[in-house]
């Protein structure tokens, strides 16, 4: 069992910057996959960026070059920078952790004003 707890949403004008945190507790931090996904009123749900267990990011097309994923083990924390946000980027964003189930947290809402 993983719990994730996200923080660091907010208002934001286009343009700005948030740093988004995920502290999870559960089993060893850095042994499993995790990743960040949003989810904008009546859209789906979409991939935004992950880190798997080695370390190695990957991001959805839309926010390559703006986002950045990283982690600290010590802190058992995922963490997603983004910078140069844009209206679009307005959404509900959830941490997920990949082990044999999926598991996520209540979110934290990003909004960017025009």
């Amino acid at each position: 069992q993983v719990h994730l707890v996200e923080s660091g949403g907010g208002v934001v004008q286009a343009g700005g910057s948030l740093r988004l945190s995920c502290l999870a507790s559960g089993p060893t931090f850095g042994t499993y996959d995790m990743n960040w996904f949003r989810q904008a009123p009546g859209k789906e749900r979409e991939f935004v960026a992950s880190l798997n267990w080695r370390g190695d990011p990957s991001y959805a097309d839309s926010v390559k070059g703006r986002f950045t994923v990283s982690r600290d083990l010590a802190k058992n924390t995922l963490y997603l920078q983004m910078d140069n946000l844009k209206p679009e980027d307005t959404a509900m964003y959830l941490c997920n952790a990949h082990l044999a189930y999926d598991f996520w947290g209540q979110g934290t809402q990003v909004t960017v004003s025009s």
